[in-house]
């Protein structure tokens, strides 16, 4: 649902404007007839954010990563989980808010009822396609000068 625009003039109306873009207490509510992975995406255009809700059923894990460029924050909306990390495992429970620091390794592992959570980062940016000799930097020089 959509925050609609009050009809003002001038430079707000050029503005973004915000939004209501997920009841997450009706993902929620699905409960374990929730299917398993992302239940919804930011996917917004020209977000600065990349934001996912996730439902990992009973025993389910994301395995142990490292994500090395992003900072993540992650908040438990229903359920269980541990979050195993290189200084033991930390328990997670509805309303919980984890910050993941960016070359961290960590790992989630879902509770007997399984778990919903949020994920929220900064955007990747996407991939850009370049022009053929862009690669050009990229290999390494065959002259004899060092460069």
């Amino acid at each position: 649902m959509a925050v609609e625009d009050s009809g003002s003039s001038g430079e707000a109306a050029d503005s973004p404007l915000p939004r209501v873009l997920c009841d997450t207490a009706e993902l929620v509510s699905l409960g374990r007839e929730a299917p398993a992975g992302a239940l919804w995406k930011l996917a917004e255009p020209g977000r600065q954010l990349d934001a996912n809700v996730v439902r990992l059923p009973a025993g389910g894990r994301v395995d142990t990563h490292t994500e090395p460029d992003l900072d993540v924050l992650l908040l438990v909306l229903d359920g269980a989980a541990r979050l195993a990390s290189a200084d033991g495992e930390h328990p997670l429970r509805t309303g919980v808010l984890t910050w993941l620091p960016h070359g961290s390794a960590r790992a989630v592992l879902a509770g007997p009822d399984g778990v919903t959570y949020l994920t929220v980062h900064r955007r990747r940016p996407g991939m850009r396609i370049q022009p053929p000799q862009a690669a050009d930097r990229l290999r390494p020089s065959l002259g004899g000068d060092g460069a």
